[in-house]
């Protein structure tokens, strides 16, 4: 299982995507999801890729080979052009592959997500579907996933805004969704690559890898976890009145109550523990004949 996702803002793209490879819960490996093609001063992609590996590698192969050639992306005039050209690669694989792997039951699925700036024009974000038709992200909804994505959802939903959310804002908003989904899905793993790409850089500078084990991923995540439990207390208290302590009468809905709690009353879990790093190993299991998952 993968889980990638690119958040655009007026103040350029956030790219993340977990490391984690899968056939079966025995068969676990680490590989890089995040690709980049630039041309310094003149366009920039990223690339985020989910799905079965194998197809995600030759269409990464395809798309390699020609910008290396000064062909494909290397000459896409727009976004859009650049996410149909994706699209055009992710159907030539299909083309090639689908016919075997259906005949063997094997769904051909893959998903990319393409962000990045064509100079003279605005960053964008798309994702590209196995079909190889584009979907662009907008300024109502600024972010796009794939792979396990309902876990790290809920926390985009609620904070990332196009026009108010800063790149070191919209940074830690995806720390902690790839880190959420991490805590509930262990086929989607560490390490964790991020990349910013500030609005007219047309260059990348500003990328991280953080390992199971990196400290600062760490704090982000033991701080988030203790402010959750300071917001819940702080939030109205739920008292639960007796059955004896309500008129017969009484409606149901009323044994149950919201009381806005005393002044300084959220004492609760203050006090920092300290840094715990986590690392999911997957659990034990029978031999899997799957085809490997980015």
């Amino acid at each position: 299982m993968t889980y990638c996702l690119g958040i655009v803002t007026k103040h350029g793209l956030i790219m993340a995507s977990d490391s984690r490879s899968n056939a079966g819960y025995d068969q676990v490996n680490v590989v890089k999801k995040m690709h980049t093609f630039v041309q310094p001063g003149e366009r920039v992609f990223v690339v985020l890729t989910s799905g079965s590996l194998s197809l995600t590698q030759s269409i990464m192969t395809l798309l390699r080979r020609d910008f290396d050639a000064g062909k494909g992306l290397a000459t896409a005039p727009s976004m859009y052009d650049a996410a149909r050209v994706v699209g055009e690669q992710v159907r030539r694989v299909s083309d090639i592959d689908r016919p075997a792997l259906e005949r063997d039951e094997y769904r051909f699925n893959v998903h990319l997500i393409l962000g990045g700036q064509v100079k003279g024009q605005p960053p964008e974000l798309y994702l590209v579907y196995p079909q190889g038709n584009p979907l662009a992200a907008t300024e109502e909804s600024p972010f796009l996933q794939i792979g396990e994505t309902k876990y790290g959802r809920p926390i985009l939903d609620r904070g990332i805004r196009f026009d108010r959310t800063t790149l070191e804002e919209a940074a830690k908003y995806a720390l902690l969704s790839l880190d959420s989904t991490m805590k509930s899905n262990v086929t989607v793993g560490p390490p964790i690559d991020l990349l910013a790409y500030p609005v007219d850089e047309l260059n990348v500078t500003r990328q991280r890898r953080f390992a199971a084990d990196d400290p600062d991923l760490a704090k982000i995540r033991n701080r988030w976890e203790q402010a959750l439990r300071q917001a819940i207390l702080r939030l109205p208290e739920v008292r639960f009145r007796p059955a004896g302590a309500r008129a017969a009468t009484a409606a149901q809905e009323e044994s149950i109550q919201l009381v806005e709690p005393p002044a300084g009353a959220t004492t609760g879990e203050t006090s920092a523990s300290p840094a715990m790093v986590e690392t999911s190993q997957p659990p034990q299991s029978q031999h899997s004949q799957q085809q490997p998952k980015g």
